[in-house]
């Protein structure tokens, strides 16, 4: 169960907590941010994934989960990816005057990861690619691709995604950073639009 509020009027901020029998979480965040994080999961490739997504997404972002981390990483990186989605549709709001779409491609040394974003308000996900590794540390190589689609089901995004390599922590790590740019150009705000960036009217 989740808990969520909008910030002062006009932000474009949110704070949201989840409690549930596997994790207990507090996550704030604000789209408009200059990168600033304060991350505590229990998995630490996890929190330094997180920082990378608020350093190169310019989001200001605190997370703080206490998890299941005895049974495995599932449930935290799920449950932090749920809040955060949900986080993200909030502080968007009606989404009037976002840019909407972006795609972004970004290499680490011998990886090169590709997200392609539309704010859409219809979530839907897209994977193409494998992890050269079946973990990283104690982090499960294949919860990023988990992590970014429940983050897109949450927010009701679109995410087209895909990652080649042959080093995981290179693989992941350039696809947290080039989400984290993608959700950056989407949700910017074009000044030369007043309304949702949709024939329909809204978003």
């Amino acid at each position: 169960m989740s808990d969520s509020s909008a910030t002062d009027a006009g932000s474009r901020a949110a704070a949201v907590s989840r409690e549930t029998g596997e994790t207990t979480i507090d996550l704030t965040l604000d789209l408009d941010g200059d990168g600033d994080s304060e991350v505590d999961t229990g998995i630490g490739f996890f929190d330094h994934m997180l920082t990378a997504l608020a350093t190169h997404g310019l989001l200001d972002l605190t997370v703080h989960c206490e998890g299941d981390l005895a049974v495995d990483d599932h449930h935290t990186v799920e449950d932090v990816a749920i809040t955060l989605g949900e986080a993200i549709d909030e502080a968007l709001g009606d989404r009037r005057g976002i840019v909407r779409y972006a795609d972004r491609r970004v290499p680490l040394d011998e990886a090169l990861a590709s997200v392609v974003v539309d704010v859409s308000g219809r979530p839907y996900f897209v994977f193409d690619g494998e992890f050269s590794q079946a973990a990283i540390g104690d982090f499960t190589s294949d919860m990023a691709r988990h992590f970014i689609e429940s983050v897109a089901m949450n927010a009701g995004l679109t995410v087209h995604a895909g990652v080649d390599g042959e080093n995981a922590h290179h693989e992941v790590e350039a696809l947290f950073k080039a989400f984290a740019r993608a959700l950056d150009d989407a949700t910017r705000i074009d000044d030369r639009r007043s309304d949702a960036p949709s024939t329909k009217g809204q978003l």
